[in-house]
């Protein structure tokens, strides 16, 4: 009686359709594939995010910081305007303000030491020369000059 068909079932059947008991290989097949693809989905979403953070990672640590900071922001909220002002940041190349002053402070600094010793050590008289007073210098005492307001000058009262 096992070999017998039901009536209403076809002659041929696909091979799909697996007899009772049996192994179902495409059952098998998909749940394989279905999981590598949510894993290659995942690793693609993962990489997306990421990539303000590789694309700035020549930039300064402070830029960096910040595009890695806005990513995960962007990463953990769902709020994808964020993730739009990591990349930005990312394209964006911040000017370097400190070499060139570090450049002229070395410059300043060679200059100076080649016009003359510093006022530090500057060299002293001998300790058996006799002692000379001090000239008295008479400079004359700057004070500010204050300017009396004028009668048709409105806002003198303003500035208190």
């Amino acid at each position: 009686m096992a070999d017998s068909m039901h009536p209403a079932a076809v002659d041929h059947l696909p091979m799909f359709i697996t007899p009772p008991g049996g192994t179902d290989t495409l059952f098998n097949i998909m749940v394989v594939f279905v999981l590598l693809l949510i894993l290659l989905v995942g690793v693609l979403y993962l990489r997306l995010h990421a990539l303000p953070e590789h694309m700035a990672h020549g930039a300064s640590k402070t830029q960096l910081q910040l595009v890695a900071v806005l990513s995960l922001i962007a990463l953990f909220t769902h709020n994808h305007l964020f993730w739009i002002a990591a990349l930005l940041l990312a394209l964006i190349e911040f000017p370097d303000f400190s070499t060139p002053v570090g450049s002229m402070a070395d410059s300043l600094r060679k200059i100076a030491d080649r016009n003359g010793p510093p006022l530090e050590t500057a060299p002293t008289e001998h300790p058996d020369a006799p002692a000379r007073p001090h000239p008295v210098q008479s400079e004359p005492q700057w004070t500010p000059f204050e300017a009396e307001p004028s009668k048709s000058d409105t806002l003198s009262g303003r500035r208190g």
